[in-house]
Parts: structure tokens; sequence; C-alpha cells
């Protein structure tokens, strides 16, 4: 099998986005090795592709593991990150699932889960800009994890809900909290380009004994913001996993972001919201940290458009 797949990473090659598997701090490229992928000889791990939806949709994480074993190293402090899923096909994320920012936001605890989706293009990786735009000044940050699925499937009952998880990332809920707020539904707020920050790669789950155990820290050019733990969470992953696919079919790369803990920008007070020059980190235990700067959205230009 080649490398066992432990952390799944994206990055920026010299000719486009690559995929590689870390390995004892170095990144195995699994685009320029030779391997066996899906039992069919390719001359290079291109054949794997380089879209990790794809990958767990086709050949599979142990296929991409297979073709890394072969791969030369690349040292990770050089490389340039990209998201680990650059665009799943479903981005959803639940709404008040800790008890702590339920009470910060002054609110009642929910009876049902609350979900709202993020539209797939505000996905960025670690290191790339936050954008305040110049529509709103009410930018806020939320630290969470990700739920990678890993499966098509539906029906998922709670207790079998694991075997459909390919891995876990760390997700910034990037909030428009004006426009969150203005309107029933919350996809107007939450899916601005470059609100939807994830990374630093995938975690692949069998190196997550108990994703319900895990502490989340987000701090705001080194203060500390949040700090709570998924222990937390009121309804938790799995619950989350049944409810979504009671109602539709989760696909490979589909990113499931499960919540904030108390310390949200828009409960402070004065509110804090984000602003050019501040830099957003967020740790969890087991997976690492994400980091973003933050920086005024450049002038709008219509694309697409032709005189």
């Amino acid at each position: 099998m080649g490398v066992t797949p432990v952390k799944i990473v994206a990055f920026e090659g010299p000719d486009g986005p690559h995929l590689g598997v870390i390995v004892d701090g170095q990144v195995a490229d699994g685009q320029v090795a030779e391997g066996r992928v899906a039992d069919a000889q390719v001359a290079d791990v291109s054949a794997v592709g380089v879209d990790l939806a794809a990958v767990l949709a086709g050949p599979g994480l142990r296929a991409l593991a297979s073709a890394a074993g072969s791969a030369p190293r690349l040292p990770l402090a050089g490389l340039t990150l990209r998201a680990p899923v650059a665009r799943p096909p479903k981005l959803l994320a639940i709404g008040l699932n800790y008890a702590d920012h339920v009470a910060e936001s002054g609110r009642e605890p929910p009876q049902h889960q609350l979900w709202f989706n993020k539209q797939s293009t505000c996905v960025i990786g670690p290191g790339a800009p936050i954008e305040v735009p110049r529509e709103s000044e009410q930018v806020d940050y939320e630290g969470e994890l990700g739920i990678v699925i890993g499966r098509r499937c539906r029906r998922v009952p709670a207790a079998r809900a694991r075997e459909v998880v390919a891995g876990w990332v760390i997700v910034n809920d990037v909030s428009v909290r004006d426009w969150q707020y203005r309107s029933p539904t919350f996809t107007m707020g939450k899916s601005w380009d470059t609100h939807g920050p994830m990374g630093p790669w995938m975690v692949t789950d069998d190196e997550l004994d108990d994703p319900h155990d895990l502490r989340i820290r987000t701090t705001v050019n080194g203060e500390l913001r949040q700090d709570g733990t998924t222990a937390d969470m009121l309804f938790d992953c799995w619950q989350m996993i049944e409810h979504l696919s009671t109602a539709f079919t989760l696909e490979p790369g589909d990113v499931i972001s499960t919540g904030t803990p108390a310390g949200v920008g828009a409960a402070r007070r004065p509110p804090a919201w984000l602003r050019a020059g501040d830099t957003v980190r967020i740790e969890i235990d087991g997976i690492g940290a994400l980091e973003n700067p933050v920086v005024d959205a450049p002038d709008p230009r219509p694309i697409g458009l032709v005189d």
C-alpha cells in the first residue's frame, strides 16, 4: 500500500495544484510518483487527480497513499498550501451547536438542528487572505471542526456514521453579520468569496480517537478569543450525519462544519469585527492550525461581463 495516509495536503506545484501525503514533516508528492491506481498501471499519479473530492469518489485514499510511497519528498515549510477540498460538492454548517455560544447569542438552545449552506466558491486555503467587503464592516470569525465525507451515502444511522467519514479539517465559518441577520436564512451572510478558509490539511479519520474531545482555540492577532471543546456540542457529529443524510445524499468531498464555541466577535462588548491587518488563527487538537490574514477587498470589478 505504500505510505499510510495520515494527513492529506493540497499544495501549489510548479504546474498547478497537487495532492500529497505528509510523512515525517515532509510531503510525498502524489502527482509526480509512479504507482498503481485502481489496479491499473499509470505513468504518473495525475490519474489520481488533484481534487480530493474526486479522489475520494474514485480511486480513494489508499491509491493516493500507494502512489505517494514512491514519490519524492518536499519540505512542507516551503509549500503554498491550498484548501484540502478546493470545491466541496456541498459545504454545510450548523448553527447554535454549543451551549456557551447559544448563551452569548441571547438565544434559547435549539430543539432541532439548524442548518445553512455556504457556497463552495467561498473556500480558500491556509494563508490566503480573508477579504472585508466594502458593503459591510461586520465581518466575524468562527473556529469550527469540519467533517469530510468519504462515501456516497443516504439515511445513515448515527451508530454507523463514522463509516462514511474520510477525515477532519479546520474551518473558519467567516460571517458577515449584518447580511446574515437581515434574512431568515443565513446564506447571504455566510457565502462571501474568501469567507470559507479550510485546512491546513485533512487528517484521516483513523487519526482521531474521539472527535468529541478536541480543544478549539481561535486567536486574532495573538489574542485568545475562543477556547472551547467539541465535548460541548449540543448535537454530535454522528447525529449531524444522520440528520442530513435523512433528507439528501451526502457525497465524497462534502464538508460539514460542526459549529463554533463562545467568543465570536459579535458577542464582545463592543463587538470586535475583523479589520484589514488582522490575522486569524484557529487550532484544533489532533489536526493543526489554520491561519489567514485579513485584508480589505479590492475594488470590485464585474467578472465575465463584456462591453
